[in-house]
């Protein structure tokens, strides 16, 4: 192995960078106290670079390394890590997704045992020399129904942990479905079905637009009086002021809070409530958790020096010129047609048909089913979705994908399309670059359409009857909605129907329930692309 020089720039374990000291070929530098000039003066000798969340690594600072190949971020989060300069200068950006996941759940577990039993309330009244016994009467696990809302790594494993307690379990997540929630053992539902049946509520999902104040104030109303909850996923999944309005009116009896909105400045109203108790977002925060994700950052880069592969990349591969070229200008296309799909299905896919038709059915289409599954999972799955791990996460998810190749485009020089199946039904679209026009949207389901995949759209189903486009007009214009462009389709002259409307503003709830309500109209979908 030829050599290669590694700068560690935050702290790590020793134990943690084991697999580095042990490589051949390998020499480690360790320097915690650079400053963020003189880390830029240092770091262009160097083959990787290993941080935490101390360091930043910039587009400054990769514009001064010239011969950094792979750095390592020992821990999940890459925010302090400009992820397009390292795509750009072809740089492999690796993280430890799973070495956290044992420390989050146990802390999860801890929490909610303090909570059930007053434990953090009864040790400060005890220092205060209050020997006080009925005050701080809990309540027991056993028999209880445990609501996990997110089943990812941490919440099956909190799950699983929830039921050596002889807990019962019942569980929502966008990828869970019934036969695997059988498969666990644990009892499935929506959302709202949770909140209504669960004694005591976890967290467990990314922090994203659609999961921001998902625990809100019409959610709290859904729940038992006497609900205890916990949050050591992400600040902001719950709505803090509707969580300090629900312990003050009875209905939540205790809340166990790792994580917060703002931090380190959090709301100190709800510390100040008896009910809740606290801690500064430690769920990751155990010597074997820092160890852990140290050792799989460090045998990522070996694993990068030795054979140029990786396990947890988090950013782009390179990728051959002569295939780039050619599949390059489908890029933005294939994602938003993933995005529009899983945001007009609204059920998770069970299966994905992605194909190719044309010119695109004779290249290396790999990198283009990455992006539509990326399109597809981050409407649930958020930012840590990319090109290199989204068949991953998506296999990790139970779904099918499949790939198929076909000269006959339609017309068209090349035609991708993308079928989902979910518990719902069936859906469908196709897009395709027309020449100086750029990317269109040209079928949904079985209907012809011709629709830039961008902004602000509707999707509205409908009876084609006289009448129904100048109201369905008629009603965003009193709503201040304005119509850039429509597209209509129908499968035969009074029968079913869509329309495809572009407007220049995303539509208020009230507007498209309004639009719902007319006669001729079956259902409504709005896409933000």
């Amino acid at each position: 192995m030829t050599d290669y020089k590694i700068l560690i720039s935050d702290p790590l374990s020793e134990e943690g960078i084991f697999p580095l000291r042990e490589a051949e070929g390998i020499s480690v530098v360790f320097d915690t106290e650079l400053n963020p000039q003189e880390l830029a003066e240092k770091i262009a000798g160097f083959d990787a670079l290993l941080v935490r969340s101390q360091t930043q690594v910039t587009r400054e600072l990769l514009g001064k390394a010239d011969n950094l190949k792979v750095i390592g971020r020992a821990g999940v989060g890459v925010d302090n890590i400009d992820l397009e300069a390292t795509t750009e200068k072809g740089i492999i950006v690796v993280n430890a997704p799973d070495g956290n996941t044992n420390s989050a759940a146990e802390h999860t577990m801890a929490m909610l045992m303090a909570m059930a039993r007053k434990i953090p309330q009864a040790a400060a009244a005890l220092r205060n020399r209050q020997w006080d016994r009925k005050s701080f009467t809990g309540v027991e696990l056993k028999g209880k129904t445990l609501g996990v809302v997110g089943l990812g790594r941490i919440g099956a494993e909190v799950a699983a942990r929830a039921k050596g307690q002889r807990m019962k379990v019942m569980a929502y997540d966008p990828y869970l479905t019934e036969e695997r929630a059988e498969e666990l053992g644990i009892g499935f539902g929506t959302v709202e079905e949770v909140l209504k049946a669960a004694d005591f509520i976890t967290v467990h999902t990314p922090l994203l637009k659609e999961t921001h104040h998902l625990i809100d104030a019409e959610a709290f109303s859904l729940m038992k009086p006497g609900v205890q909850i916990i949050n050591c996923a992400r600040g902001g999944i719950i709505d803090e002021n509707a969580l300090y309005d629900s312990i003050k009116a009875g209905r939540v009896a205790g809340a166990a809070l790792d994580v917060f909105e703002k931090e380190p400045v959090v709301d100190f109203r709800l510390l100040e409530l008896p009910e809740v108790i606290a801690t500064p977002h430690l769920g990751a925060s155990t010597f074997e958790a820092q160890e852990n994700v140290a050792i799989d950052v460090s045998r990522d880069v070996v694993s990068y020096f030795s054979t140029g592969t990786v396990r947890n990349s988090v950013n782009l591969p390179s990728v051959p010129k002569e295939i780039m070229r050619k599949i390059e200008p489908y890029f933005d296309l294939s994602e938003r047609l993933g995005a529009f799909l899983t945001q007009l299905s609204q059920e998770a896919a069970t299966v994905v048909n992605i194909g190719y038709s044309g010119e695109l059915a004779d290249s290396e289409v790999g990198p283009l089913t990455r992006n539509i599954l990326k399109g597809l999972l981050k409407r649930h799955l958020g930012n840590r979705v990319n090109d290199v791990n989204a068949m991953f996460l998506a296999h990790q998810k139970g779904i099918t994908v499949n790939e198929i190749k076909s000269a006959a485009s339609g017309g068209f020089t090349n035609l991708i399309s993308v079928e989902v199946l979910t518990t719902a039904g069936k859906r469908k679209t196709a897009g395709t670059l027309l020449n100086g026009q750029g990317a269109r949207i040209v079928k949904v389901d079985d209907y012809i359409v011709d629709v830039i995949p961008s902004g602000h759209l509707l999707y509205v189903r409908h009876h084609d009857r006289p009448g129904v486009i100048g109201r369905v007009g008629t009603l965003l214009g009193q709503e201040g909605v304005n119509i850039a462009t429509m597209q209509v389709g129908r499968s035969a002259e009074g029968g079913a129907a869509i329309m495809m409307l572009s407007i220049d503003k995303p539509a208020e709830e009230e507007s498209l329930r309004q639009l719902e309500g007319l006669e001729e109209i079956d259902s409504v979908i709005a896409v933000d692309l």
